[in-house]
């Protein structure tokens, strides 16, 4: 199909991860193992913040509001290869697919957002812990929470405009298992010059440079906080209580330079599709698994909300 006229063009398909038709179960049933896996994880995690008043903290208010975003992030972007190995439908409206594009941007940047503000947090707590409670009350943390959902839609927004002014495309065949924007920039026959330059100004120094230098600034300081304490057992601890967030910061951080800061003329899309699928599907699946394997509040708070394990 030639979608050179715009008015023609209505809807993509979605090849998805392999066109092996041998593959396809196996897939199907890897890709719903790793999405109920994320599903129950992260609800899990939501559900004992909010049931539990040993939890009711400001670092897992932040992780709380972590476990939706990775909730939707991996039903927005996983939902449609599902559907597509159970109905064989594997269409998708060109408007559908371009506020597809904009909800995962905006959810990225969201996450990127929480985790500086949980950095913030683990700052507070070590470098200034007399005043934390004061300094990290529930105010200033809803205040922190809304600044980064609102904010992380409104600079997408531009995105969303440019992508919806594409006027032709090459075909209606997208390589990849969901509306991601790389694949379609490349299936453009409009001059993308601008949108690539845009994508990569925001993501690069907007959306993603200041989150990283705050949390690197943020833990500059806790580290020589840290290295002051005298004693090996309050270092250690101190290092406990921010190793589950550095972990998945380092994880977000090198899945999305791999996939996204590089000139589009040079990704390949196969690559992209494997780098995409890590993001979008094992990264959610492992940040409740980082934070309740390092974590004893959480586990403490499992074993006695699931398990009916007294408390010690």
């Amino acid at each position: 199909m030639d979608g050179r006229n715009v008015s023609t063009m209505t809807y993509f398909i979605i090849t998805g991860i392999s066109g092996q038709p041998s593959f396809q179960l196996f897939l199907f049933l890897l890709i719903l193992l790793i999405y109920l896996i994320t599903l129950g994880g992260n609800m899990t995690i939501f559900l004992l913040v909010c049931l539990d008043h040993h939890l009711h903290t400001p670092m897992y208010f932040f992780l709380a509001n972590l476990s939706v975003l990775d909730i939707s992030c991996s039903t927005i972007t996983l939902h449609k290869i599902l559907l597509s190995f159970m109905t064989g439908d594997k269409s998708v409206s060109v408007v559908g697919c371009m506020v597809q594009i904009f909800i995962f941007f905006s959810m990225s940047c969201n996450e990127l957002l929480i985790l500086t503000a949980m950095s913030y947090d683990r700052y507070v707590a070590i470098c200034n812990p007399l005043n934390y409670h004061m300094i990290m009350n529930h105010r200033i943390c809803a205040l922190l929470s809304t600044v980064c959902w609102v904010l992380s839609y409104l600079e997408n927004l531009p995105t969303l405009v440019a992508f919806l002014k594409l006027s032709c495309y090459k075909c209606n065949i997208i390589n990849h298992f969901f509306c991601d924007a790389v694949p379609v920039i490349k299936l453009s026959c409009s001059d993308t010059t601008f949108l690539e330059f845009y994508m990569l100004s925001v993501g690069g120094f907007i959306a993603g440079m200041p989150p990283f230098l705050l949390t690197f600034i943020s833990y500059v300081f806790i580290i020589s906080v840290i290295l002051k304490i005298p004693y090996s057992i309050g270092r250690h601890k101190a290092f406990y209580t921010c190793s589950s967030h550095i972990t998945v910061v380092i994880l977000l951080y090198t899945t999305l330079v791999f996939q996204y800061l590089k000139p589009y003329s040079l990704v390949n899309l196969d690559f992209n599709k494997v780098s995409s699928l890590f993001n979008t599907a094992l990264v959610p699946m492992l940040n409740p698994l980082i934070y309740s394997l390092k974590n004893k509040d959480v586990t403490r708070a499992l074993k006695q909300r699931f398990f009916k394990c007294p408390q010690n």
